[in-house]
């Protein structure tokens, strides 16, 4: 296997380290089926126990997918996206259904396909480092990897402001929202790590026993903001709720909001609610991967990878540039079903 991944079994635990230190551990194809590998292997291996994910070097955990590729494919026929998005999707739900405890340390930065490996996982332990963020509506695509799951059932109105705003938090307030199931400072990873290797057996009460209070959470101190402005599931019900409420955050929120795809933002609030409403994750996968297939193929994912990736000018123009123009039936093309040919299915292993 590639060096971008480092695989191993250290004492009955298996470990998978992402190892792109200069792409901040971002997924390729080969690192996803890669991970699928490992984690197929292992299901049925009595001498593996328990599962860890991290990263080696580097200031992030994993800051998304190969977006570059999945652009540039995005150009041409899609063959190469839509291959990546099937096996990144399968691994996601892989992770979600793994019979065995999963420990993912979320330590530094945790974006898009990052959030993907990561929230599946039984326990999720975040530090001060940590910083969490579904960032897509700021390049045209919308929060997958399981997103359509996971938001909606944060508390309130958590996620849906998380999928429009791509707001950025910390460790200490994916702690308080759910999203890391223990916090700890950053300097005391290795020992933990050690003690768990030591004892694969005692993972959940070692990671009980090291995990520290955290911080004040910024999350908290908006939460009731959160769930008042942000409470529509139309788009241009909550910009007039943040219009109307006039206070410097409900301001910074409309800046913010003013920068990213207007489709996009439409597409996440039918996404959250429609994904709320599954109860099989499979089938929250499978919407994911109609949405990924229509979506790259209109022009805000194209025009905003330039923007902020290749050209950098981060001065995207949007097509329809205003929420009024995204219109329901273009909507409801980007989440219509696939051919059954062409449809997401789960890993032929976990099917039956």
């Amino acid at each position: 296997m590639t060096d971008q991944l480092l695989i191993s079994i250290d004492n009955g635990v298996g470990r998978i380290r992402l190892n792109r230190p200069r792409a901040i551990h971002a997924l390729t194809t080969e690192i996803c089926s890669a991970i699928i590998d490992a984690l197929l292997a292992w299901r049925t291996d009595e001498d593996v126990v328990a599962v860890m994910l991290d990263h080696a070097e580097g200031r992030g955990f994993c800051a998304g997918g190969d977006i570059a590729m999945i652009a540039n494919s995005a150009k041409g026929d899609c063959s190469e996206a839509e291959q990546f998005f099937q096996t990144e999707y399968r691994m996601n739900h892989l992770l979600f259904v793994y019979e065995k405890p999963i420990v993912a340390f979320i330590d530094g930065i945790v974006m898009g396909g990052g959030v993907g490996i990561s929230d599946p996982a039984r326990y999720r332990v975040a530090t001060e480092r940590t910083t969490y963020a579904m960032p897509e509506t700021g390049i045209g695509l919308f929060p997958d990897v399981g997103g359509g799951w996971f938001l909606p059932r944060m508390p309130g109105r958590t996620g849906t402001w998380l999928a429009t705003t791509g707001a950025r938090i910390k460790g200490a307030d994916c702690a308080a929202i759910g999203i890391a199931t223990h916090y700890m400072a950053s300097d005391r990873l290795e020992a933990v790590k050690a003690r768990i290797i030591a004892d694969p057996y005692g993972l959940a009460e070692i990671l009980d026993e090291m995990a520290d209070v955290p911080p004040p959470s910024d999350w908290e101190a908006h939460r009731e903001r959160i769930d008042r402005l942000f409470a529509s599931d139309r788009y241009e019900d909550i910009l007039a709720a943040l219009e109307a409420d006039g206070s410097d955050w409900a301001q910074a929120q409309l800046d913010t909001l003013a920068t990213k795809s207007p489709q996009t933002i439409k597409v996440a609030l039918r996404q959250m609610a429609e994904g709320a409403a599954f109860t099989d994750f499979a089938d929250n996968m499978r919407n994911e991967y109609r949405i990924g297939h229509h979506v790259i193929r209109r022009p805000d994912f194209v025009e905003g990878v330039r923007a902020v990736i290749f050209d950098k000018d981060n001065a995207p123009r949007w097509t329809p540039a205003r929420p009024e123009d995204v219109t329901d039936e273009l909507i409801d093309s980007l989440f219509a079903p696939l051919p059954p040919e062409q449809e997401w299915t789960p890993l032929p292993e976990l099917r039956g």
